[in-house]
């Protein structure tokens, strides 16, 4: 079983903390058994978390035995790191343990020069801080998370259940990772511009909207040519008053939406198929391979090839519908 150590230091940011110990601790493998073993370690018996107290089970020593090691944000970050903790990480580091860190503790991650050379991110009000104090690392604090690999860094808070989701998906695929997003009430899609790797079952819609049928039939139809004049006769609107709808109840308009439908599928197919490139652009509803590969790059931050290489692994659960199709990663 993956074993994941949560390193509690003083002053650690108690949402930080909890986070990653919810998601991991309640995923679970198709067959329901437990993807994860979670572990809590500190370098002292007691931790101040601030409002209170805690007593980790483990010590630093346990950092060795770990496949993923995730460090918390702490109340003040700019305090060095105690005795035995920079060590610890970078011989984990050295073993090939993955190691992530949740909005301020990106400045533990640095503080042990294991970002140095490397694209990092922290939330936005700290980045301009860690940039000063660790001018090797190259802080990017327009993304919810980074994924260098074998280290990665989150945004603020709530971008630690993105990255947990990423994780959980490069681990054990699209299913197992919906479930945990389920369980952790994750919003559908994020919106701002940033990278997501998370696919959900549908773009986000508020319960009730008048659009969900004309979403459904979106989703259902993304690989057609379909234009916006297209896709206002069906929803029995013009054009303006469709696209001023989809600002009202989604907060993006109907092209927009309908090529994040065809990213979603493309992701899919990726993961759980051996089709070729230009295969997969067509059953997507892209007009070539060369737009596709545009679109996904700039969408998903990453080639269809590298995509496919990072995720693709596990399959679709047996007997799923065909709203599973879609379904897994989107901080």
């Amino acid at each position: 079983m993956h074993t994941v150590a949560v390193l509690a230091l003083d002053q650690v940011i108690p949402f930080d903390l909890s986070a990653p110990i919810e998601v991991f601790s309640r995923t679970r493998l198709p067959d329901g058994r437990l993807a994860y073993r979670v572990r809590i370690c500190a370098a002292t018996e007691e931790v101040d978390a601030g409002t209170f107290r805690i007593r980790a089970q483990y010590g630093l020593d346990a950092l060795a035995e770990a496949d993923t090691i995730i460090l918390p944000g702490t109340a003040d970050p700019t305090l060095p790191l105690p005795e035995g903790v920079a060590q610890a990480l970078r011989a984990a580091a050295a073993n090939g343990t993955r190691i992530a860190s949740v909005c301020a503790g990106a400045f533990v991650f640095a503080a042990t020069g294991l970002l140095d050379g490397r694209r990092a991110t922290t939330h936005w009000v700290a980045a301009p801080v860690l940039a000063e104090r660790y001018p090797a690392v190259t802080v990017d604090p327009d993304v919810l998370y980074v994924d260098e690999g074998q280290f990665l860094t989150s945004a603020g808070a709530a971008a630690a259940l993105d990255l947990c989701l990423h994780m959980i998906r490069k681990d054990h695929g699209s299913a197992v990772a919906a479930d945990a997003a389920r369980l952790s009430v994750m919003p559908l899609e994020r919106e701002g511009g940033q990278a997501q790797f998370i696919v959900h079952t549908r773009p986000p819609a508020p319960a009730g909207a008048t659009l969900e049928p004309l979403l459904h039939w979106l989703e259902e139809n993304a690989d057609r040519d379909l234009t916006l004049d297209d896709i206002a006769a069906r929803a029995g609107m013009s054009a303006r008053t469709l696209n001023r709808r989809f600002r009202e109840q989604t907060g993006t308009t109907p092209l927009q939406w309908l090529h994040r439908a065809r990213i979603r599928r493309a992701q899919y197919l990726l993961e759980t198929t051996t089709h070729p490139v230009e295969r997969i652009a067509a059953q997507a509803g892209f007009g070539s391979p060369t737009a596709f590969r545009d679109r996904f790059k700039r969408v998903v931050g990453t080639s269809p090839y590298a995509y496919r290489r990072a995720f693709q692994g596990v399959p679709a659960p047996v007997g799923a519908g065909h709203g599973a199709r879609h379904a897994p990663r989107t901080g």
